[in-house]
């Protein structure tokens, strides 16, 4: 059966020499893994072939770049998409792109997603966490997302690391790193982009743009489980047109990278359902032999066509692959 990823992550050099902070804050296990992430050729599609996976939707690992001044990180970003549709096109068949947008200049950004999806040929746009301290849900990179759905570009909502006052105050005080860990995949990254998913909601942003399609990864971090009482709680304070539960049907998607355990998978789909589910590894933080197991087990209970729209369907609508 056809296998197509999409929160599958790379570096470059330039984005490497650019930020340096790269190296400074991300944990030694993550700089032993650079050799992976900077492989976008033999040594990547092998590990793709190792667990048959078809196709990855490429996104840079942007520790860092969000430190760099609005100008610098709208050249680097013009310059990294073009590496990435370099990869993209000597491997057509096996490589697709998200873009990357410095998001510190919205205009700017907003006409590089042009570029990207017309030019470029790239699948949708990733954002990282925030930017300067900013949810997108402000105003400001308000061009961004009408550009994105005036284009049909999913937008994919990715974590990053906590601004400074807030890795202080909730993963301070702990020994060896843990609170390190602790920030990101151990709880932080997935507290904050379900946090940044329902700021967008409740912002009206789906009411304004009701084509607009975001993506977010790890079986949806953490809210199906918590849907039905936010949305009780959020729904009538937001004044919106429908309840916050029902964007999830309408303008929300969940990817199960990082998460290869069924229990998740089983409470996402009662949710939201397996037309809002795609497939993902999250690369090479996570094994492509890790995604091809979880597929395996979750074989054994989905028919066959659902798995068919979790393993390469919905991922080829949404993202028009």
């Amino acid at each position: 059966m056809k296998t197509i990823t999409l929160e599958e992550h790379f570096i470059t050099k330039s984005f490497l020499k650019a930020t340096g902070a790269y190296e400074k804050t991300a944990l030694p296990a993550i700089v032993a893994l650079w050799p992976k992430l900077l492989d976008l050729g033999e040594g990547r599609l092998a590990a793709m072939e190792e667990a048959g996976i078809d196709l990855q939707v490429l996104s840079l690992a942007s520790i860092g770049f969000d430190e760099l001044a609005g100008p610098d990180a709208t050249a680097l970003a013009r310059d990294i998409n073009d590496e990435l549709a370099a990869a993209v096109q000597a491997h057509p068949t096996r490589l697709a792109g998200f873009a990357l947008l410095g998001m510190k200049e919205p205009e700017q950004a907003a006409a590089e997603l042009e570029r990207c999806m017309t030019k470029l040929g790239f699948a949708g746009v990733l954002l990282d966490g925030t930017c300067g301290g900013l949810f997108y849900d402000d105003p400001r990179f308000l061009p961004v997302f009408e550009t994105a759905q005036r284009l049909g570009a999913p937008v994919y909502l990715h974590p990053s690391l906590p601004p400074h006052a807030v890795q202080q105050a909730y993963f301070s005080g702990l020994p060896d790193g843990l609170g390190q860990i602790l920030s990101i995949a151990g709880w932080g990254w997935h507290a904050e982009t379900a946090l940044h998913t329902l700021r967008l909601i409740v912002s009206g942003l789906f009411d304004r743009l009701p084509d607009l399609q975001l993506i977010i990864g790890h079986m949806g971090e953490m809210l199906p489980m918590a849907l039905a009482r936010s949305s009780g709680i959020l729904s009538g304070p937001a004044h919106l047109r429908q309840t916050v539960a029902e964007y999830f049907r309408s303008n929300l998607h969940l990817t199960t990278s990082g998460y290869f355990t069924q229990p998740p998978l089983r409470l996402a789909l009662e949710v939201v359902g397996i037309e809002r589910m795609m497939f993902s590894v999250d690369y090479p933080f996570s094994l492509n032999t890790q995604g091809r197991k979880f597929l395996e087990e979750a074989a054994r209970t989905l028919s066959e066509g659902d798995m068919e729209k979790l393993t390469h369907g919905n991922a080829e609508r949404v993202l028009k692959l």
